[in-house]
C-alpha cells in the first residue's frame, strides 16, 4: 500500500487496441480522449524527407536506415505513396509477424503522454478477455505493455476491456451488466454484478475478419472494405450494392457468433441463475458504429434463448471511447482507495 507521500495524484485510461490506441484522461472536471491509428508505416532514409517531418510536427523515428512513420499520419502516407500500414497487434494481441510490435506501440505512446508525469501518474491499460477456444496470448501480450508503461517510470494496471466497457457505460445500474465491445481485432464481452466481474471472453472474429472475408468473397483488398465500410455502410434497410451485400453477410455472422458464444458462456455460470433483475447489455467499439448495428444485434438476441433476463440494448455515448473511459475510471477508483 502506497503512502500519502508517494501515492499517485493522476490518472490515465489507455484503450490498446488493434486498430486504434486511446488514451482518456481528465482535463478542468470534463474526459479527454486522444486517439492515434495503432500503425506504422516505413519510408527510405532521406534528411530532406527527415527535415519536412519535423517540420511538419509528423511522428515519426529512424530505424535502420528507414522513417518509420507512425499513427494517424501512417495511414495518410500509406495512402499517398501505396504502401501498405505495418500493424504493431493482430487480433487483439502483438503481431508475432512484425518484429517491431512493441517498439511501434511505445513510440505512438510516447507522441500521446507527451506532457504527462509518469512518477505521479496511475495508468489503467486494456487487456483482451481470454480466448473462448485455444491458446492465446494474452498473458504475454499483457506483460508486454506493462513492462512498457513501467520502463516509462509509470505505475500501471490493467483491466479487461469487456470490464471497461461497464465502467464506462454502467454507472446508472451500478456496474451491472453486460459490456461488449466489438473491435477490429477480437470482440470482447464481460458480464459484472454490482462491478464484480463474473465473466470476462473474446471471440476472434470482429471488424478485421468483416474486411477480410468480404474481400475474399469479391476479389479485393481488406483496406477497400474497411474504407467502405467506415464511410458509407449501414446496415439498415437493402444493401446498395455487392460490396455492402458482402459485408452485410458477415456482420450478420459475426453477431450469430457473438450471441452463440455469450450464450454457451453466461449459461455455464451458476452465478447467472442468481441474477433476478434484468441486465442491460451496452455495444461499444468501431465495429459497431454503423447506423442500424443495435438493432440487428437486438433481433438476432431474441431469436434466441438468452441465459439472462435483458432490460434493454443501447449503445455506448461515445463507442469509440468507452473501454479508455472504462480504464481512466479503474485507474481514478484505485487511486481512491490507496
Amino acid at each position: 500500500m502506497s503512502s500519502k507521500l508517494d501515492k499517485p495524484q493522476h490518472a490515465i485510461g489507455i484503450d490498446v487496441g488493434t486498430s486504434h490506441i486511446v488514451v482518456a484522461s481528465i482535463e478542468d472536471s470534463e474526459y479527454r480522449f486522444r486517439s492515434e491509428l495503432n500503425a506504422f508505416v516505413s519510408i527510405r532514409y532521406s534528411r530532406m524527407t527527415e527535415v519536412a517531418l519535423r517540420r511538419e510536427q509528423i511522428p515519426y523515428s529512424r530505424v535502420n536506415g528507414e522513417l518509420l512513420v507512425h499513427g494517424n499520419a501512417a495511414e495518410r502516407f500509406a495512402t499517398m505513396l501505396g504502401l501498405e500500414t505495418r500493424r504493431p497487434m493482430r487480433a487483439g494481441v502483438l503481431n508475432p509477424s512484425e518484429p517491431a510490435n512493441i517498439d511501434a506501440i511505445g513510440r505512438i505512446l510516447d507522441t500521446m503522454l507527451t506532457g504527462v508525469e509518469p512518477g505521479s501518474t496511475l495508468v489503467c491499460y486494456s487487456v483482451p478477455g481470454p480466448p473462448v477456444e485455444g491458446e492465446g496470448t494474452v498473458a504475454f501480450h499483457q506483460a508486454a505493455l506493462g513492462n512498457l508503461l513501467t520502463e516509462r517510470g509509470f505505475r500501471c494496471t490493467s483491466v479487461d476491456e469487456g470490464l471497461a466497457v461497464i465502467y464506462g457505460e454502467l454507472e446508472d445500474t451500478n456496474y451491472s451488466g453486460i459490456g461488449i465491445s466489438c473491435g477490429g481485432g477480437l470482440c470482447n464481452v464481460a458480464l459484472a454484478f454490482l462491478a464484480v466481474p463474473l465473466a470476462s471472453f473474446s471471440i476472434p472474429k470482429a471488424g478485421d475478419y468483416i474486411d477480410a472475408s468480404a474481400a475474399a468473397s469479391l476479389g479485393e483488398q481488406p483496406w477497400v472494405i474497411r474504407i467502405e465500410k467506415e464511410q458509407r455502410f449501414s446496415l439498415n434497410g437493402q444493401p446498395q450494392d455487392q460490396r455492402h451485400y458482402a459485408i452485410s453477410v458477415y456482420y450478420d455472422e459475426v453477431i450469430r457468433e457473438l450471441i452463440h458464444t455469450m450464450c454457451e458462456v453466461f449459461g455455464r455460470l451458476r452465478a447467472t441463475r442468481k441474477i433476478e433483475q434484468p441486465v442491460p447489455i451496452v455495444l461499444s467499439g468501431g465495429t459497431a458504429q454503423p447506423r442500424g448495428f443495435r438493432e440487428r444485434f437486438e433481433r438476432a438476441l431474441r431469436a434466441v434463448r438468452f441465459p439472462l433476463a435483458v432490460s434493454e440494448v443501447r449503445m455506448a455515448r461515445e463507442p469509440l471511447y468507452s473501454t479508455a473511459r472504462g480504464a481512466l475510471r479503474a485507474a481514478l477508483s484505485e487511486i481512491e482507495e490507496q
